[in-house]
């Protein structure tokens, strides 16, 4: 374009330059940009204004000891039946079970779950059975817990299951979503152990982490984990080869990082800190994790931040531990994957957050997500419920797409032999005949195979603590010794008796023998026994010695498969 400098260098006229500039075309308004930009400024959605609306303190939950363990951990779990919450307690792990509609101020010696030699580290609840919950805790162990439709009466000390492989404390535990009693465990050992719970066995042991896992999260069918550990990297994991699909390096910061699978858009987000401890989240395609596709900058605060998905909604919240603050971002397939919409602030610090299943939402009041906030200041829990803003009382079908139900879709064989499946779902909309959601299921008791063991002491005591009845009859008219010993005399060893009981011949010495053989035998029967039970039990921990070396050679066989391939593009 010409500009004054040239006009007067020139002298040109002021008519002259405007005939000179119509002929003049600016290339910068119309060149076409290679790539579109994504917009920066207010996008419309349907969830922009949602709201976080706290109960009122007489729907809290209040006088509670709250664990004040430092373990990454949420310590509340809730389903439409129950809410379970770590408590502090003296000598070993504890958590309490209140049923959902019993708010108020709890009594001081309300019944616990007690069991545990070490504080409890997490809890979750069954997806497919609202009456079986999951524990996991500082004695190296995951205990499985039935609490009755009615709540705990008593202090609740006998589990259904223990599960037993952790070499240390067990930090996270996760159900399959859509597999029926499958349980993943991760420790501080640096292993993550798939469980079948029904067999009280373990299906496979990862172990491919070189420290601690911080996090694990499972995709919408459960074919694929992804986990963070203390190394900064991002894994993704076939659970049931532990062969790693994919890893790449996480967070630069030394503190823990989270991770959650963004339902079935093959993404998964992290939060975790810069080298500078900046909070931050990031997106990630799960078949690349050499480079983010998208990471930006939350604040500067030092609490560990936790993400939680809707597949539904597709809204993520971000909640920070040790602040009272809520953010919520929507996720989208187009660049950058994700939308700020707003934040919920609170002035009360949260030491950690448990979330309802969407089947026990309120959806005549437009609740799309509900939280139950654990105070860090003092014992209360409050429930905090993400709320459209909508005037119609309709069933909003937009807003309630089907969602999960609570039937598997698979049983736990069916996934072991390699099958996977997207969970079953249900629609959350009320008919006539129904007056509220589905909520709960029924109660199912988890079959277990109870040991084939007799209890010979409480028979003995029982025996000696009976009364002996002295007979006084005279010696003519007991009759029943006499025929029991004329009844008895056809029996083989009565026969024998009789034969010997006139001497000894030659003849009868190898019977002799037999007979001394034959008692030998019976001696030496419980020797037998426990020689075949230790012999049992060697012969377990040698086929899983096996499946363990084995699954390292499959490793090792995958690694020398990516050094050749590696050889021969660097060749190319």
């Amino acid at each position: 374009m010409i500009n004054e400098k040239e006009a007067i260098k020139e002298n040109l006229s002021p008519h002259k330059i405007g005939e000179k500039l119509k002929n003049v075309i600016d290339n910068r308004s119309c060149t076409k940009p290679v790539t579109r930009l994504w917009f920066r400024g207010v996008r419309s959605s349907k969830f922009r204004h949602v709201y976080g609306e706290p109960a009122k303190r007489e729907k809290c939950y209040d006088n509670i000891p709250i664990t004040k363990n430092a373990h990454d951990s949420q310590f509340c779990a809730v389903n439409p039946k129950f809410l379970a919450i770590v408590t502090e307690v003296a000598g070993g792990g504890a958590f309490i079970v209140i049923p959902v509609n019993c708010t108020g101020r709890l009594d001081f010696n309300a019944s616990k779950v007690t069991g545990h030699s070490g504080p409890i580290l997490d809890i979750k609840w069954n997806p497919f059975n609202d009456n079986i919950i999951a524990s996991c805790s500082d004695d190296c162990t995951i205990k499985l817990w039935h609490i009755p439709d009615e709540g705990l009466s008593v202090h609740l000390t006998d589990w259904l299951v223990e599960l037993q492989g952790h070499k240390r404390r067990v930090a996270y535990i996760e159900w399959h979503p859509t597999a029926e009693n499958i349980l993943f465990s991760a420790g501080f050992d640096h292993l993550v152990i798939v469980w079948d719970i029904e067999k009280g066995e373990a299906v496979n042991v990862i172990d491919c982490h070189k420290d601690a896992i911080h996090s694990m999260s499972l995709n919408r069918d459960g074919s694929l984990i992804a986990t963070t550990c203390k190394d900064k990297k991002l894994r993704v994991i076939e659970p049931r080869s532990g062969i790693i699909k994919s890893e790449g390096m996480c967070h630069a910061g030394s503190k823990a990082s989270k991770a959650v699978f963004l339902g079935s858009t093959g993404r998964i987000l992290t939060t975790g800190f810069s080298r500078h401890s900046d909070r931050q989240y990031a997106i990630w395609d799960k078949n690349d994790l050499s480079q983010p596709l998208f990471i930006n900058t939350i604040d500067s605060s030092s609490g560990i931040v936790f993400p939680f998905y809707d597949p539904d909604t597709n809204i993520v919240f971000l909640a920070g531990k040790g602040d009272g603050n809520i953010r919520y971002y929507e996720i989208t397939d187009e660049t950058p994957y994700i939308h700020f919409l707003n934040e919920f602030l609170s002035g009360n610090p949260q030491r950690g957050l448990g979330f309802m299943p969407k089947r026990a939402l309120n959806t005549a009041h437009c609740e799309v997500f509900r939280f139950y906030k654990l105070h860090a200041t003092k014992g209360l829990c409050e429930p905090i419920s993400m709320i459209v803003p909508r005037r119609s009382d309709q069933f909003h079908e937009d807003l309630y797409p089907d969602t999960a139900s609570a039937r598997p879709a698979l049983s736990a064989q069916e996934w072991i032999k390699g099958v996977n499946a997207m969970p079953l779902l249900m629609s959350l909309k009320m008919d006539e005949n129904t007056a509220l959601n589905i909520t709960s299921i029924k109660q199912r008791h988890l079959k277990v195979q109870e040991p084939a063991s007799v209890d010979n002491n409480k028979r003995k005591f029982a025996f000696l603590s009976s009364e002996t009845i002295p007979d006084y009859r005279p010696k003519d008219m007991i009759t029943e010794k006499s025929q029991k010993t004329t009844n008895n005399q056809t029996t083989k060893f009565q026969q024998l008796q009789q034969r010997f009981s006139h001497g000894v011949n030659n003849k009868d010495i190898p019977l002799i023998k037999e007979i001394n053989s034959i008692g030998d035998n019976i001696l030496t029967e419980n020797d037998l026994r426990r020689a075949y039970h230790s012999q049992s039990e060697e012969i377990r921990k040698l086929k899983k010695q096996l499946h363990n070396s084995e699954q390292r050679v499959r490793e090792l066989e995958e690694q020398v498969r990516n050094l050749q391939g590696r050889i021969v593009s660097d060749k190319v």
